[in-house]
C-alpha cells in the first residue's frame, strides 16, 4: 500500500502537478469570459471550474478529461436567466440540469449522443460560435453597460434596438478598450499559427490576461485620461464566499420554465460531455475508455452542487480537457489540481483578478467563437454534399433566429427527412427480358423492405403491362414488412383482370380479405 502511495506521489509530481498547473492557467480566464458572456455573476464560473476540478475529477471514470463552464453552454444560460429573471432562479435551472443527468446515467443513457447526426451537432457549436462572437462586441468596444446584449440574436440586429442603443455607444465605447481588444485578438492568432513558438506552460488566454493588466497599467501610469474605467474591469468579491448567492430549493415546482430549462441545459451538457471525453479518449496515449454512464452520474452529481452552491452549469471542455494531455497529464490528479489552484487563485489573489479588463476575456471568447464556426467548417460540410449541409446551416439559421432547443430539433427533423427519404428509394430491382414475344418482368427484393417503400413499389407494379408475366423474388430479403406482402398479395387479384401471370417466390401470401 506504501508503495503505491509513493508511486502516485511521484506521478503526480512529474507529470500531473505541471499539467494541473498548465491547465489553471487556460482556465482562469475562460471561467471568467464565460460567466460574462452567460450574464452570471463572475464569481460563478470560478466556483464552477473548481466543482469541476475537485468533485467530478473524482467521480468520474476519465483519467484525462477535465470539467468547467462552457462556452457552448452560455447561449442557453444567458437566456434562462434572462427569461428566469434571476440568478438565484436559474441556480434551480442547474440542479434539474444535474438531475436529468444522473438519471441518464443510472439508466445507462450515456450512447445518446451517437443519435444526433454530425452536421447538427457541427451547426448547434457554429451558431454557439456566432452568437459568442456577437454578444462580445459591447464588451469589446469598452460598452460598459452589455445587458441589452443578452437578449436573442434577432433583437439584438433589429432596427429599433440597435438605434436606440446607438447614441449610448458614441458615449460610452473606449478608445483603449478596442485597442486592447486588436491587441488580443492578434495574440491568439498570432500564437495559434503553425509557425508560431509553443509555449506550453504559458497558455494564449493567460498571456492575452497578463498583457491586459500590463497595458491598463501603463495607461494608467503614461496617459491617466486613457484608462480604462473601473465598470470595464473584472470585480470579483473580496470575501467571496459570503456574496454568494444560493437558491431557494423550495421553489423547485413553482415554474414549469425551471423544468423546461433545465432539461434543456441537462440535454446540452450532456451532448458537450460525451462528445468531449470521445475526443479526449482518442488523444490518451494509453488508450483508456471512458465509462460514459458513470460520466454522466459524474456530471449531474456535479451540476447539482453547481446549482446549490451558487455556480453556472458544467461540462467536460475540450479546451481544457486537449490542454491537459498536451501537458503529459497522466491520471485524474492533474484534473483535481487544476480545481485545488482555481480555489486558491480567488481566496489568495483577488486583487489580481480585478485588474483583469473585460475587453481581454472578450477578446479570448470572440477567438473561442471563431473556433466554433471558422469558414473552413463551413466549405468542409458544403463539400459533403446538400444532405449534409441543409441540417447544418438549417441549425444554424433556426437557432439564431428562436433557439438552441428549437434549432436542434428542426436540424434533426431534417436530418431525419433525408434518412426516410433515402429509404424511400426502392429496396429492389426490376429487370425486363422477351421471351416468344412475350414481356417478362422480375422483381428482386433486396434487404430490409419497410413500408416507407410502399409508394415506390405500388407504382412498379402498376407500370407492369397488360398480358405479361412478373416474377417476385424474395429469398434475398433479410425483412419483408407487412405492409409489402399486403400489397404484393393484392396485386395478384389485379394481375388475373389485366392477364399478367404472377409467380411469388420466397414470399409469403397473406389474407387481404380480413382487413377490408
Amino acid at each position: 500500500m506504501k508503495r503505491k502511495i509513493r508511486y502516485y506521489r511521484l506521478l503526480w509530481l512529474k507529470y500531473d502537478l505541471p499539467a494541473g498547473v498548465s491547465v489553471f492557467l487556460v482556465a482562469l480566464p475562460l471561467c471568467l469570459g464565460i460567466a460574462l458572456a452567460s450574464g452570471a455573476p463572475l464569481y460563478a464560473g470560478l466556483l464552477s471550474g473548481i466543482i469541476g476540478g475537485v468533485i467530478v475529477s473524482l467521480l468520474s471514470g476519465s483519467q484525462l478529461a477535465v470539467s468547467g463552464p462552457a462556452a457552448g453552454l452560455t447561449t442557453l444560460a444567458s437566456a434562462a436567466i434572462l427569461s428566469l429573471g434571476d440568478f438565484k432562479t436559474f441556480l434551480l435551472v442547474v440542479v434539474v440540469a444535474g438531475l436529468f443527468q444522473v438519471v441518464l446515467g443510472i439508466l445507462k443513457l450515456g450512447s445518446i449522443a451517437n443519435y444526433f447526426p454530425s452536421s447538427v451537432i457541427k451547426g448547434m457549436l457554429a451558431a454557439i460560435g456566432i452568437i459568442l462572437i456577437i454578444k462580445q462586441i459591447p464588451l469589446a468596444l469598452g460598452f460598459d453597460k452589455p445587458d441589452f446584449w443578452r437578449t436573442s440574436f434577432i433583437h439584438i440586429i433589429s432596427s429599433e434596438n440597435f438605434l436606440e442603443k446607438y447614441q449610448s455607444f458614441n458615449h460610452e465605447t473606449a478608445t483603449s478598450a478596442m485597442v486592447l481588444t486588436i491587441v488580443s485578438l492578434a495574440i491568439l492568432f498570432v500564437l495559434q499559427s503553425p509557425s508560431a513558438p509553443r509555449l506550453k506552460m504559458i497558455p494564449a488566454p493567460l498571456i492575452v490576461v497578463l498583457a491586459g493588466v500590463l497595458m491598463n497599467a501603463l495607461l494608467s501610469k503614461l496617459a491617466g485620461s486613457y484608462s480604462l474605467k473601473q465598470a470595464q474591469l473584472v470585480h470579483i468579491p473580496n470575501h467571496i464566499f459570503s456574496s454568494i448567492s444560493f437558491p431557494d430549493l423550495s421553489n423547485l415546482f413553482s415554474n414549469s420554465a425551471i423544468w423546461k430549462y433545465g432539461i434543456q441545459v441537462g440535454m446540452l451538457a450532456t451532448l458537450e460531455t460525451l462528445l468531449c471525453v470521445e475526443a479526449i479518449d482518442k488523444m490518451d496515449r494509453h488508450n483508456r475508455i471512458t465509462p460514459v454512464n458513470r460520466e454522466l452520474v459524474a456530471q449531474g452529481l456535479g451540476n447539482i452542487a453547481c446549482g446549490i452552491l451558487g455556480a453556472i452549469p458544467i461540462t467536460a471542455v475540450v479546451v481544457r480537457g486537449s490542454a491537459n494531455v498536451d501537458a503529459g497529464a497522466r491520471t485524474k490528479l492533474s484534473s483535481f489540481t487544476h480545481g485545488m489552484l482555481l480555489l486558491l487563485a480567488i481566496l489568495l489573489v483577488p486583487f489580481f483578478l480585478n485588474m483583469i479588463p473585460y475587453a481581454s476575456l472578450a477578446a479570448i471568447l470572440m477567438f473561442t467563437g471563431f473556433n466554433l464556426t471558422k469558414p473552413k467548417l463551413f466549405r468542409n460540410v458544403w463539400s459533403l454534399g446538400l444532405k449534409q449541409f441543409l441540417p447544418f446551416i438549417i441549425t444554424i439559421v433556426v437557432i439564431l433566429a428562436t433557439d438552441l432547443l428549437t434549432g436542434v430539433s428542426i436540424g434533426l427533423l431534417i436530418s431525419i427527412y433525408f434518412i426516410i427519404q433515402e429509404n424511400f428509394k426502392a429496396e429492389y430491382k426490376i429487370t425486363k427480358t422477351t421471351d416468344d414475344g412475350n414481356d417478362r418482368y422480375y422483381i428482386r427484393l433486396s434487404g430490409t423492405v419497410s413500408f416507407l417503400n410502399k409508394v415506390k413499389l405500388r407504382e412498379a407494379l402498376d407500370k407492369i403491362p397488360e398480358f405479361s408475366r412478373l416474377t417476385v423474388d424474395g429469398t434475398e430479403s433479410n425483412f419483408i414488412d407487412y405492409d409489402i406482402l399486403e400489397i404484393i398479395s393484392e396485386y395478384q387479384s389485379k394481375a388475373d383482370d389485366r392477364d399478367i401471370k404472377v409467380e411469388f417466390i420466397g414470399i409469403e401470401k397473406v389474407n387481404v380479405t380480413a382487413v377490408h
